[in-house]
């Protein structure tokens, strides 16, 4: 019930970036936390209602190219997340019991 709410909410009051609402404004108008907006966003747009974002908030598209720029600023995040994750994979050598780490002082004190 509140996903349709605040799609509706967002059709009617927030519609085009002009009229992007910040997070905090959504939270006190439907009486919620961040994470649980953010949860009500995404499951909106897995939905297919077009909730777009920007640096000023959320807002429902008005265009294509709103919509574009949306999907292009998440595939950066999704590309700059799985650079982390690639990183992390490697750091995990550094963990792992089977590799042997042998002094590098030199010398005959193994």
């Amino acid at each position: 019930m509140l996903k349709s709410e605040l799609a509706g909410y967002m059709e009617i009051f927030h519609c085009g970036k002009q009229y992007a609402a910040v997070s905090r404004e959504l939270e006190m108008a439907f009486g919620i936390k961040g994470a649980e907006l953010r949860t009500l966003i995404n499951a909106l747009r897995r939905d297919g209602v077009p909730i777009c974002s920007n640096e000023k908030g959320y807002f429902y598209a008005e265009t294509d190219a709103e919509l574009l720029q949306t999907i292009r600023h998440m595939s950066s995040r999704i590309a700059g997340i799985s650079g982390a994750i690639r990183g992390l994979k490697k750091a995990r050598t550094r963990f792992d019991p089977g590799q042997i780490s042998l002094p590098m002082g030199g010398g005959d004190d193994l």
